[in-house]
């Protein structure tokens, strides 16, 4: 029995419905936790080095490098029951609605230093990581995780494949084919 059905099945039972219900939004904020850990580790890479000058296109080139990640595993994982359209179609899909997510995750941090002139404000490299921390780690991937969710399951996987109830999280089913190539 997989790890993931044996917790799923030792919760309390109110509970254990609740996750039944919601696991492919729980998949995706698992997902999103993994791809957010991903995303800063590279942003802080590159905007306390070489890109110092430049922070929000250190978030850009994180955050299209998350994209990619978030691709293979929620295609694997969190909407493996989900598709109706071809799999080119629906990773066009996905990197596009992906791509408006990451414009708006930067926006806060754009704002911030393009219009309000915050960055220059700021004295102390703590201050600075901090800053762009709740701007972008907070502000933006709130903001742009809740569009994503929508938007991905209306647009890039709209059909719900699965013939019976929602499986438990982490229950094999077979992979549909329909639609797909």
């Amino acid at each position: 029995m997989p790890l993931v059905q044996t917790v799923v099945e030792a919760l309390p039972r109110p509970l254990r419905e609740i996750v039944i219900r919601h696991s492919e939004l729980l998949k995706f904020a698992i997902v999103g936790a993994t791809t957010m850990v991903f995303d800063l580790v590279i942003f802080y890479s590159l905007a306390l080095t070489v890109m110092e000058q430049k922070p929000t296109i250190a978030k850009i080139i994180s955050g299209v490098m998350a994209t990619i990640l978030s691709y293979l595993l929620n295609r694997g994982w969190s909407f493996k029951n989900r598709g109706g359209r071809r799999m080119h179609h629906e990773a066009l899909l996905f990197f596009g609605i992906s791509g408006i997510g990451v414009l708006i995750a930067a926006t806060p941090m754009w704002v911030a230093n393009n219009l309000l002139n915050v960055r220059a404000e700021l004295d102390s490299r703590t201050a600075l990581v901090l800053m762009d921390f709740v701007l972008n780690y907070i502000i933006g991937n709130l903001a742009q995780m809740a569009f994503r969710f929508w938007a991905l399951r209306r647009f890039a996987f709209p059909e719900d494949l699965r013939e019976t109830a929602p499986a438990l999280a982490g229950t094999e089913t077979p992979e549909p084919t329909a639609g797909r190539p």
